[in-house]
């Protein structure tokens, strides 16, 4: 048997007096991918955000390996990696300072090495000490990206990881979602773009 293991049921979020979105429910196994869909201010943040447990649902459930997220608490935010819209960097502290503070914060130092290694998988060889505020957005977009490669966690949630990337690091983040789903892991993501996954990909459009 297939163990499901990120689930939601029948999820509702309400802003105001208007609901995003309601009785959305699905089901994913290791390997697979969700891909949501949708205009600007139609629910998808608002959804990734009920996603990792930031934001509480008007309605309905989610469950990581069968487990209420709600029960989990702390267990459950240590097996996800996140990335919001926006890249969420300290302007005073240049790439590596940023990955490196970032790391600490999840309890998974790396070594500047390995931060390096991952900067340069993102196009940013030259760039590693380079104060954040002098960087462009694409830059610093890339820079949040980097977490992926440093991170060892089953579980990617990502607003929009396309944003502001020429076609070379759009590539190259596709690519790093494939060998995620390779091993094993699950990802949840929003896009305007088109993603060329090779893995099972499931697509829903919020609004």
């Amino acid at each position: 048997m297939e163990v499901k293991l990120f689930k939601a049921l029948n999820l509702e979020c309400v802003r105001g007096d208007r609901s995003l979105f309601n009785g959305l429910s699905f089901h994913l196994k290791a390997g697979e991918c969700l891909v949501i869909h949708g205009d600007n201010g139609s629910g998808k943040t608002s959804l990734l955000r009920t996603l990792v447990g930031l934001a509480a649902p008007a309605a309905g459930a989610l469950y990581w390996h069968g487990r209420k997220i709600d029960s989990l608490d702390e267990e459950y935010r240590c097996q996800l990696i996140y990335a919001g819209h926006l890249p969420g960097l300290k302007e005073e502290l240049d790439a590596e300072e940023n990955l490196q503070f970032a790391l600490t914060l999840a309890n998974e130092p790396s070594s500047v090495s390995a931060i390096h290694t991952a900067l340069h998988q993102v196009g940013l060889q030259g760039k590693e000490n380079l104060p954040t505020r002098l960087l462009s957005e694409g830059q610093k977009r890339r820079v949040s990206l980097a977490r992926l490669v440093l991170q060892k966690r089953p579980l990617w949630v990502l607003d929009e990881p396309l944003a502001a990337l020429d076609s070379k690091a759009a590539q190259w983040v596709t690519e790093t979602i494939d060998r995620h789903l390779c091993r094993g892991g699950i990802a949840a993501v929003t896009t305007h773009h088109e993603m060329k996954l090779k893995h099972a990909t499931y697509h829903i459009t919020c609004g």
